[in-house]
């Protein structure tokens, strides 16, 4: 049987982040996706212009049916918006899903803080103890932490404190960092490991968290462990990122990723 992966995420009308990012990555990886849909986003290269929020029992009903015909080998979750939308994920997912990815995105582009305030700490007490995996940012370390986070050095800490809400692993995506290298700092099972990559010319560019939280869970749903399914995901975005550094959309200052361009095995 084929893998399947469920994305729970908010669409991007420029399809270059949120739940297309995530169908084109499950589709490059070989992997059946699906979708529940949490929001409605008229969005292009240089804002998001407005949204429309899905209600949190529709957002549930999406997530229901789809499991109980399809069943999911892994599940991602995007943007949540806000607190009922979290707690309707939770009910709605179930206890025994392996593989749970949750990318909590709560910051733009410009890291502007775009949920409400009290899904932080529903994160926390509903979603973070059920993940498998989850994969902040920087920004979004910082928020759930209350650390500094300015240097590399700090994001051990940062990712014990995220383990302690009960996460089975924790990867602290470290792209947004002013640094000549990328260091993603992933911590399971009590050991850390820092993954360290080449920054490329191509700056912050859109949908590579939504890409790399999805091609992990793509990989879950394939079978891999853990630490192979975070270093494949580290591979393909930088692969994606050098095919898009040849060509431009839109008209904003980041690029669009290549989903069609990574020809990892």
């Amino acid at each position: 049987m084929i893998p399947r992966a469920l994305a729970i995420a908010a669409s991007d009308s420029s399809g270059a982040a949120g739940l297309q990012a995530d169908l084109k990555t499950f589709a490059a990886r070989r992997v059946y996706g699906m979708a529940a849909l949490t929001a409605l986003t008229a969005q292009d290269s240089l804002q998001i212009a407005a949204f429309q929020r899905v209600p949190p029992e529709f957002v549930a009903q999406q997530i229901r049916v789809v499991l109980a015909d399809l069943g999911a080998d892994a599940i991602k979750c995007g943007l949540l918006l806000s607190a009922e939308v979290i707690a309707a994920v939770a009910e709605s997912v179930p206890p025994e899903a392996p593989n749970l990815v949750v990318d909590p995105v709560l910051v733009d582009g410009k890291g502007r803080l775009i949920v409400a305030p009290e899904a932080l700490e529903a994160y926390k007490r509903l979603l973070f103890p059920r993940a498998r995996l989850i994969t902040p940012n920087l920004e979004e370390a910082r928020l759930l932490t209350g650390l500094p986070l300015t240097r590399p050095e700090a994001l051990p800490e940062a990712a014990r404190l995220l383990a302690a809400f009960g996460a089975r692993a924790v990867l602290i995506k470290g792209g947004h960092a002013e640094s000549e290298a990328i260091h993603d700092v992933l911590w399971e099972a009590d050991q850390l490991t820092v993954l360290t990559s080449p920054r490329l010319a191509a700056h912050n560019p859109r949908g590579a968290g939504c890409t790399f939280a999805a091609c992990i869970t793509a990989e879950l749903a394939h079978g891999r462990d853990l630490r192979t399914a975070v270093q494949t995901a580290q591979a393909y975005v930088r692969e994606a990122l050098q095919a898009a550094m040849t060509w431009r959309l839109g008209k904003g200052e980041r690029a669009v990723l290549d989903h069609g361009a990574p020809h990892l095995p």
